[in-house]
């Protein structure tokens, strides 16, 4: 597998991963920590070192709850901190986190090259044919609802089912338009009980049949926090697991808070193959 990103194939053969960097006040886990441009720089820096591939920018929150940001305000946060990441670090993939067709337009503009849409173009009816007329990466991820109410919307008849045949709707709409480069994110925590989020990671292969790179986002999350009972600061040892088992079962790539973690644990899952 590979991914046309700034007009180079990038291969997938190797598992990659994104480095999460997020400019808002309220993330579960890194909220409030970036909001100058010296610790945002700082934080990237240290990312790229790690071997992030790609940076991925949210400028808004979308963790189960989340109150939406006005629009304004998540375009202008974006506009200034993909234009500064770049002007610092040109070769950085930066990709941006948002559901908003808006936000993506100026995301692009400025220089990013990944959209990466919570929503898979639900929320906003102008993403999809955004992403494919501007020929970037689309990470496609299911959401059943708007943050501030997707985590009462959990009632599947057959969860696998379900994510799929919304894949397979929306990969179609996609492929319609021209859009090549999609990228499939089954949504861990996103209108999913911590019953059902093991239960896909469990049986993430299924999703390898429509033969398209499978993003996770695991990092820290609430499925790992609260079943341990920690904190999302005491999640690292149970991310790095499930990673692990992510990894054996066909991700691609992994979207994490902790870089060098998460390629040690590609490098040694690669030995075994």
């Amino acid at each position: 597998m590979f991914l046309n990103v700034k007009g180079k194939l990038l291969s997938l053969e190797e598992p990659r991963v994104m480095g999460i960097l997020n400019v808002t006040d309220d993330s579960f886990y890194d909220g409030g920590r970036y909001k100058n441009d010296k610790d945002i720089l700082s934080q990237v820096e240290k990312m790229l070192a790690e071997g992030a591939d790609f940076i991925d920018v949210g400028a808004a929150s979308t963790r189960p709850g989340a109150q939406t940001v006005d629009e304004k305000i998540e375009q202008e946060r974006i506009r200034n901190v993909v234009a500064l990441v770049l002007l610092h670090y040109p070769e950085a993939n930066i990709s941006v986190d948002t559901w908003r067709s808006s936000v993506a337009h100026i995301a692009l503009q400025e220089g990013a090259c990944i959209i990466n849409d919570i929503s898979g173009g639900t929320f906003d009816d102008n993403m999809l044919e955004l992403v494919a007329h501007e020929r970037v990466p689309y990470c496609l991820m299911h959401t059943p609802a708007m943050p501030d109410e997707m985590q009462q919307h959990t009632d599947y008849e057959d969860i696998i089912s379900k994510i799929l045949r919304f894949f397979g709707t929306q990969v179609a709409k996609l492929k319609a338009m021209g859009a090549n480069d999609i990228i499939l994110d089954p949504g861990f925590g996103f209108g999913k009980t911590l019953e059902q989020n093991y239960f896909l990671l469990n049986n993430l292969q299924a999703f390898s049949t429509l033969n398209l790179p499978i993003m996770v986002g695991l990092s820290r999350k609430s499925m790992i926090y609260k079943l341990l009972d920690v904190t999302p600061q005491e999640a690292l040892n149970g991310t790095s697991v499930l990673h692990t088992v992510a990894l054996q079962k066909g991700a691609k790539i992994l979207r994490v808070h902790d870089v060098r973690e998460a390629k040690e644990t590609i490098k040694l899952i690669q030995k075994l193959a």
